[in-house]
């Protein structure tokens, strides 16, 4: 056997020692109250009747990863980005738009239903079923609270996928007559074990995909059940074949309103590029595989366009959260899988040619929580009657962009944990759970190291510190009571009523 070093001895034993704690806990919790029966879509979400005409069809492009930086459109000098810019060009570019999480499952259950994450308890990055105990326990409990802290426990036992209660856009969408598409990435529950938790069951009439993040393994590609690779090992072809299907959706659907839901996997790691792209941007690989989108973005646009359908298609692209290791926050502080504003501020980018001003710019804080609300109220369909819908329509804002947003505040779950809120240009930061990613105990530590925060709780202007630099928390300490009460406020509403629930339901 090879000698094993005192800092690999130390290491391996703490790591152990806290994982073993962390697991012990994990186990003993509570088991949680069952998510509500599922109703009939049609007995909980109606029709405007006053809507009258057909609705628009929507593209809703949602890539993994994608920093708020990484656009030509929001300053990106290393990566050209020339069809994204276009269309920010032909619509209404948001400034303040963020994700609901940091990370990716939590984050796309929001954007699909309009509801905070912890409502789903999907606290976490939703692991296959092959997937070792070990490495589960380490990705849904490896988080640290400042370089040296024990785990955070406050959540409690995470759900296994989206559940059959929760009302995508699909479903809704459906009430209206669209036909329905999922391309991409899923990552809201394996379903090659758990069939309840495939996109067919939620809204989804088709779905040409993959079921998690890229760097999970094994990483099959569907078509619809079926298996088309059972692990994918030329992943450079992705980002294209993915356009292929959705080239597709756009040529066949000229008769009827189409949703189609086209979540990329890049730029998320492990990177990749075909050899179109690859060593073509100033921005390495992950560059390249965000040209590579823009440049198949294209395609997709000119469908639509010979189509005779770019004038009757509301277009929306964002991001599930920041940058990982590589692309740029633009300035701002922090990285995927934090709550500062540089792992969930992202890009939203929404053109509907004559229905919505030309390079326009909205300041107005906004969430992908928003974006529920806001496809069912332009497609004359109401939200779901029997639970409440956390977004707000971004119809008015998408529309009159130079108007002041209503007054809101905004709450940041990371690892299941409340950390942060947003209330007009103030962020508070109460708690800060450091994610460490299962990784050798040397380049966790060295990580660790890099990501003190200094005395909490933080309290940021961003009007006047957007790179969240200067704790003001000292100099405001009404302002301190004032958020730290709301968050506690919010916090005992989802305890007397988590899935919250209409009282008549």
């Amino acid at each position: 056997m090879s000698p094993i070093s005192r800092r690999n001895f130390i290491g391996g034993v703490a790591v152990g020692g806290v994982g073993l704690a962390a697991g012990s806990c994990y186990f003993m919790k509570e088991k949680p109250v069952p998510f509500p029966a599922k109703r009939a879509i049609g007995d909980v979400v109606g029709l405007d009747p006053a809507f009258s005409g057909r609705p628009p069809n929507v593209i809703l492009v949602n890539c993994d990863d994608l920093g708020y930086g990484d656009l030509g459109c929001y300053g990106s000098g290393a990566v050209k980005t020339p069809n994204i810019d276009a269309m920010a060009a032909q619509g209404v570019r948001f400034t303040d738009f963020h994700a609901c999480d940091s990370v990716c499952t939590p984050s796309r259950a929001g954007l699909l239903t309009g509801r905070y994450p912890k409502r789903m308890r999907l606290d976490f990055p939703l692991m296959p079923s092959t997937t070792s105990l070990k490495i589960k326990l380490l990705n849904q409990l490896g988080f640290v609270t400042g370089a040296v802290g024990l785990m955070d426990m406050e959540s409690e036992v995470g759900a296994e996928g989206l559940d059959a209660f929760e009302v995508t856009i699909g479903e809704a969408l459906q009430r209206r007559g669209y036909r329905t598409a999922m391309i991409g990435k899923w990552h809201l529950g394996d379903f090659k074990t758990a069939p309840r938790f495939h996109p067919l069951e939620h809204g989804f009439q088709s779905f040409y995909g993959v079921p998690h993040s890229n760097d999970m393994s094994p990483f099959p590609l569907y078509r619809d059940r079926e298996t088309i690779e059972a692990d994918v090992t030329d992943r450079t072809k992705l980002t294209r074949l993915y356009t292929d299907e959705a080239v597709k959706i756009v040529e066949s659907s000229k008769d009827t309103p189409f949703f189609l839901y086209l979540a990329h996997t890049y730029p998320h790691r492990p990177l990749a590029a075909s050899a179109q792209f690859k060593n073509r941007s100033d921005g390495g690989l992950y560059g390249d595989s965000i040209e590579e989108i823009d440049w198949n973005f294209g395609r997709l646009m000119e469908t639509l366009k010979k189509s005779g359908q770019d004038k009757h298609t509301i277009i929306l692209f964002t991001s599930d959260n920041g940058p990982w290791y590589d692309g740029s926050p633009a300035g701002f502080r922090g990285r995927k899988g934090q709550s500062f504003e540089g792992g969930h501020r992202v890009p939203m980018i929404m053109r509907w040619d004559g229905m919505i001003p030309r390079g326009e710019v909205s300041n107005g804080l906004a969430m992908n929580i928003d974006v529920f609300p806001t496809l069912l109220s332009l497609a004359g369909v109401r939200t779901p009657s029997d639970r409440t819908i956390d977004g707000v329509s971004l119809v008015n804002q998408m529309k009159h962009p130079a108007e002041p947003a209503a007054p809101r505040e905004l709450y940041f779950y990371h690892q299941g944990t409340l950390e942060s809120m947003r209330s007009a240009d103030w962020k508070f930061i109460r708690k800060i759970n450091h994610y460490v990613w299962p990784m050798p105990v040397n380049q966790k530590l060295g990580w660790l190291a890099r990501q003190t925060t200094g005395p909490l709780p933080l309290l940021f202007n961003l009007k006047t510190d957007p790179g969240e630099a200067y704790n003001l928390a000292g100099r405001y300490p009404d302002k301190v009571r004032e958020y730290n009460a709301a968050m506690a406020r919010w916090e005992d509403s989802l305890k007397r009523n988590l899935f919250g629930l209409a009282p008549t339901a």
